[in-house]
């Protein structure tokens, strides 16, 4: 395998977790627009930090960011160091630092190995809004209000595991993916070398690879942010959760999702888990993909669906194909196997055959 695949659920209970642009005195939270109902959302931007922060929180060091411009209506820009060697962040979650305009051979950047979709609410939702006064130590009271809302999230995500520590190089012709060091980063590959790195050719380009378990502590890293995930705006007027309610994952060889209709929404339950897609997805992509399905359930989550989806899926349950835990168990699982050498066949493309 090379991928993991992904759909994440959280539950947000009268939140405000991410938030828009404000009107007049009303902090206004993220939405969009789904034949004619609001969908509130929050951004993959912002969920992204959240697991950047957890990473921190486990002894990760962060990428020093920098900002440049200042001017209002001027172009301004905020660079990490974008140093994927030095920095696991940089790795994982990627970058674009711009040079100077019309010098192209000083822009560098990297896709990111963690893609994440927006988490958008299954169902619509109108958020309602809380009105507010701050009247503390003022004779004219100053009235303000903000949305707030009670939804599931659901998003997709894709773990892109050879890429994680691999760095290619421009061509002879200059010519390289965005995936690379280049020539003027030549310190950061002497420093990926001296780190134990190793030349390869990867997806056609010449590149540098991290050693195996630098490359395993990382996405075990990522996979243990996800675990204790937490932050969001608001939290001071609407503390909330932010560990995953629902999470589904599996391995698979191509850079796809196969989970794209497993998890929708049902009038009765609200969110639930599709059994009866999930087998039919399975059996589609046969030979694609590595048991176990994991799905991570936290109790009390949506009980009737979760019902469903074991009737559903019981021979599969039973023999192993998929395996039910709480959302920090399978991840934290996963990453202690990622981390013992148990998966790293998972970190190399696999060698694919024709389809005849």
């Amino acid at each position: 395998m090379s991928y993991l695949a992904g759909t994440v659920v959280l539950a947000v209970q009268a939140g405000a977790p991410n938030n828009g642009k404000s009107e007049d005195t009303t902090a206004r939270v993220k939405y969009a627009q789904v034949r004619g109902r609001r969908h509130p959302y929050v951004s993959a931007q912002a969920v992204r930090r959240w697991i950047r922060d957890g990473m921190v929180e486990l002894g990760s060091v962060p990428s020093p960011v920098t900002r440049v411009g200042k001017a209002q209506g001027k172009a301004q820009k905020a660079n990490t160091e974008a140093n994927p060697v030095k920095f696991a962040d940089d790795d994982l979650f990627g970058y674009m630092r711009a040079g100077a305009k019309r010098d192209d051979s000083a822009t560098t950047l990297r896709d990111s190995p963690f893609m994440l979709g927006t988490l958008m609410s299954v169902e619509p939702v109108y958020p309602a809004v809380d009105f507010g006064v701050m009247s503390r130590g003022v004779t004219e009271p100053v009235l303000h209000g903000h949305e707030f809302y009670t939804a599931d999230l659901a998003a997709p995500f894709l773990l892109d595991l050879p890429r994680i520590g691999t760095f290619t190089l421009p061509n002879v012709d200059g010519v390289g993916r965005p995936n690379y060091l280049s020539e003027e980063q030549a310190l950061q590959v002497a420093e990926a070398t001296a780190l134990g790195a190793s030349p390869l050719r990867f997806r056609d380009q010449p590149a540098v690879r991290l050693p195996l378990e630098e490359r395993t502590r990382r996405a075990a890293l990522l996979l243990e942010a996800m675990a204790h995930l937490s932050g969001g705006a608001k939290q001071a007027l609407h503390y909330g959760d932010r560990v995953p309610s629902l999470l589904v994952l599996v391995p698979f060889k191509g850079g796809i999702n196969p989970l794209a209709n497993v998890i929708d929404s049902d009038m009765d339950t609200g969110v639930r888990v599709r059994g009866d897609v999930l087998r039919q997805e399975l059996e589609a992509w046969q030979g694609e993909w590595e048991a176990p399905v994991r799905i991570g359930w936290r109790p009390g989550f949506r009980d009737q669906a979760r019902e469903d989806f074991e009737k559903q899926c019981a021979k599969e349950i039973a023999d192993g194909t998929i395996v039910i835990g709480h959302p920090r168990t399978v991840l934290l699982k996963l990453a202690e196997e990622l981390r013992d050498g148990t998966l790293n066949a998972w970190f190399d493309d696999p060698v694919r055959h024709a389809v005849r």
